[in-house]
């Protein structure tokens, strides 16, 4: 205040021809030793009269009080009623703007809505993500608490936990609080605590007390160090990080406090006492002012800055603002010529204080710092912070170190500017400190909440098949795309291979010569049984119905080479419905084969008048009726849902099966139905059919074949389903070889074994003998 208007009244473009001057009253705090002070000031006189003053000409036109919200609320409620512009110097406080309550009050300090803000962009960019907050329990603490909130939930950063402290509590009983005990059980490592400078002050000055290192606090405001009388060497509070408002440097002030002394402001009792105190001065009791026993040249720049900062703190700029803010509005009245009497023989002009609130309301200016001002609250600017950093040494040197910037003006990502470098922390490390619930999980794992904790207390699951994280923290694990596969690390995706059932591939290749084997294998029974067309055993089981079926069951032996190989749209097609129709006439075949030899018997038997169905060829019939409705079924199979080429990338890990889709698997169950239908006819016939004489009946024969057709073929079906991919192909392939191979066998296996290795009995005469034979066991059992 004193170096404020002392540039006024030096500067010859302000307040031309007038001198600025001031009171100071101190302000006890207590209700009445609140309003006791104004009092005095307002009627000049140590007997409070309302009212009544006795000393006109020397009443103020202003009046600036702080920096306690409760002395500048009590202040207030008093100079409204005379229409005292007041200027608080404090905090800005959103009660003091009702323009309702104090209609006389205008407030210096910037808004602080950026500070939240500025708060969370520091924690990004350290990384904490678990922090502490001792918040003063007033309604500036409560509104501070829920903007941090909001802002900490948009960014995932969590509240280990939160002290609200009562002011009464901290200002009056210090040594009764004991939440420190939270602080040092808490795993946090990152505290935030916020109030205005007096509850900072005595706060910190009770956790002082305890040694608390591995901690970094946060501060919104600068406490007085220079009231700070303990001195320790390892210090709790060692590399903490203050928000301070951001300000112009003022020119002039280090020299201003250079030259101070007592001699020059006699008046001045606040800085008599620091002489006395710091500086061990005695005064001279006749002279107000003069100091002896002082050093040469004695100086407050002399004193560390434990005792004395020449800085100008938040408090002091807004006060240099405030009467910077008067002088102009006296400015502007003048400029505006308003009628102002005179007393003391025109000596002094009197100001009434109403007046200057029109001026003062609009006016706007940038101090000598080159910071604009205004009074507006409406054209504030949001407040820009200098990032401190508080260093604390032995025997109570302290420094404070500008380490960053926090401007809301910035672009996004670009608002808070740190020199990490400068930074000192109370880890004594080098390390930037560390403050998370959780440590992060790591790439290929994901977070997994724990159970009745905050957010950020996770534990780490590995993600799931096929799914991966490549980053750090990640709440979900990515899934990759169908042509990629995740690694062994879950961290990538890679891409996936091609493949199919082919020639290449061990398995295709045995069953692609297994196809060929049993197709050779049964050309050749076919063309033995054309070479033995004439002997008995060829000629007694229709050489016509065996000749279709050994045709058709080399063509079942090739029909695997539709199954192997890159597949196309020809092969998706013809795969099923070349199966099911060939098939078809192996079944049908066999079914008209045992009627045949049921009719055959029946006719050699005395009596019996069914000659007519044998010689018309009736079984035969079977074969194309049978083969028709198959190829019916195919039909509408083609035409309304046909097979097509498809991709299967989930049945092997890090292969694309290329398959052929059944497009309708209705349809497919159809047709393989109606195969295990006809089989099962042909094993119920031949089975009924098996005790017929062995000459010339193969029956059984038949029964076997079809019994293991439909073995194979439901047992097809389970093992089917359980398998994908390449593995499901082969299982079908498998499956068409093994009921080829049970028919081959079971059917033609005995008669090659009489055709090539007892021929003997391949005649008329080993029959008969058989025939005889036979019945001479029949008649003596």
């Amino acid at each position: 205040m004193d170096f404020a208007i002392e540039e006024i009244n030096k500067n010859p473009l302000l307040l031309q021809n007038m001198s600025l001057g001031f009171d100071i009253y101190n302000v006890l705090h207590t209700e009445w030793g609140t309003l006791e002070p104004p009092f005095k000031w307002l009627f000049l006189s140590d007997k409070v009269v309302p009212n009544y003053n006795c000393r006109r000409e020397s009443k103020s036109v202003a009046a600036l009080t702080g920096p306690s919200r409760i002395t500048s609320a009590n202040t207030g409620t008093l100079l409204q009623l005379y229409k005292i512009p007041q200027l608080t110097f404090g905090p800005f406080d959103p009660i003091l703007s009702d323009h309702d309550k104090f209609t006389s009050l205008y407030q210096m300090a910037p808004k602080e809505t950026s500070l939240v803000l500025g708060m969370v962009s520091l924690m990004l960019h350290f990384r904490w993500t678990w922090v502490g907050l001792f918040i003063s329990e007033d309604h500036r603490g409560f509104q501070i608490l829920s903007d941090l909130r909001e802002e900490m939930d948009k960014h995932r950063i969590c509240v280990a936990f939160v002290e609200m402290i009562p002011v009464s509590i901290v200002s009056f009983f210090p040594k009764t609080w004991s939440k420190h005990h939270q602080i040092i059980k808490s795993s946090a490592n990152v505290i935030i605590l916020y109030g205005d400078s007096d509850f900072l002050e005595v706060l910190m000055n009770t956790l002082r007390e305890i040694l608390m290192t591995g901690k970094v606090w946060i501060l919104n405001s600068q406490w007085d160090v220079i009231r700070s009388h303990i001195h320790l060497i390892l210090d709790s509070f060692h590399g903490q990080l203050i928000f301070s408002h951001h300000h112009g440097d003022i020119s002039g002030f280090r020299n201003f406090i250079q030259s101070a002394n007592p001699s020059k402001y006699p008046e001045d009792f606040y800085l008599a006492s620091l002489f006395l105190v710091f500086l061990k001065c005695s005064f001279s009791e006749s002279q107000c002012g003069t100091y002896k026993k002082c050093p040469h040249n004695a100086s407050l720049t002399w004193l560390p800055g434990n005792r004395f900062e020449t800085a100008m703190s938040e408090e002091s700029y807004n006060i240099y603002n405030a009467v910077y803010a008067v002088a102009h509005t006296l400015h502007e009245m003048l400029l505006h010529q308003i009628q102002m009497p005179t007393v003391g023989n025109g000596k002094w002009m009197v100001f009434s204080p109403s007046q200057l609130h029109p001026f003062m309301k609009s006016i706007q200016f940038n101090n000598p710092a080159g910071d604009q001002v205004t009074l507006d609250e409406k054209r504030k600017l949001e407040a820009e912070y200098d990032i401190l950093n508080f260093w604390n040494f032995p025997e109570g040197l302290r420094h404070k170190v500008k380490v960053g910037k926090f401007s809301p003006y910035g672009l996004h990502g670009q608002q808070l500017s740190l020199h990490e470098d400068l930074i000192e922390w109370n880890s004594g490390t080098l390390e930037n400190p560390h403050s998370v619930c959780s440590e992060s999980c790591g790439p290929g794992f994901r977070n997994s909440p724990q159970q009745g904790k905050a957010p950020c207390c996770f534990d780490c699951i590995p993600c799931p098949e096929n799914e991966i994280s490549n980053g750090t923290a990640m709440d979900q694990c990515v899934k990759c795309a169908d042509h990629q596969y995740a690694n062994r690390d879950k961290n990538h995706c890679l891409q996936k291979s091609v493949t199919f059932l082919g020639y290449e591939d061990p398995l295709g290749l045995a069953l692609a010569c297994m196809a060929v084997i049993f197709s050779v294998l049964t050309a050749a029974v076919l063309v033995v049984f054309m070479k033995h067309r004439d002997t008995p055993i060829v000629k007694a089981n229709n050489r016509a119905l065996t000749y279709i079926l050994l045709i058709s069951l080399t063509f079942c032996f090739l029909c695997p080479l539709l199954f192997i190989g890159r597949p196309s749209m020809a092969t998706c097609i013809l795969q099923q419905t070349t199966f099911g129709i060939v098939f078809t006439v192996v079944t049908s075949t066999v079914m008209a084969k045992t009627l045949t030899v049921i009719l055959a018997f029946n006719v050699t038997s005395p009596g019996k008048r069914m000659r007519w169905l044998l010689v018309s060829r009736t079984p035969n019939y079977l074969i194309p009726i049978c083969t028709l409705i198959q190829l019916t079924t195919c039909g509408i199979w083609l035409g309304t849902s046909p097979p097509f080429i498809d991709t299967d990338t989930n049945s092997e890990h890090g292969h694309i099966n290329i398959v052929c889709n059944k497009g309708s698997v209705v349809a497919f169950y159809c047709i393989l139905g109606y195969l295990i239908f006809l089989a099962f006819g042909s094993f119920t016939v031949a089975f009924l059919a098996r005790n017929l004489p062995d000459t010339f009946n193969e029956a059984k024969f038949l029964t076997f074949s079809m019994l293991v057709f439909c073995s194979v073929w439901i047992t097809f079906l389970p093992v089917y389903h359980s398998t994908k991919g390449r593995v499901m192909v082969a299982v079908e392939v498998f499956s068409i070889l093994a009921s080829s191979a049970g028919i081959l066998g079971f059917i033609f296996g005995p008669k090659c074994y009489i055709i090539l290795l007892r021929p003997e009995r391949n005649t008329l005469y080993g029959f008969r003998n058989k025939t005889h034979s036979m019945y001479n066991e029949a008649s003596e059992s």
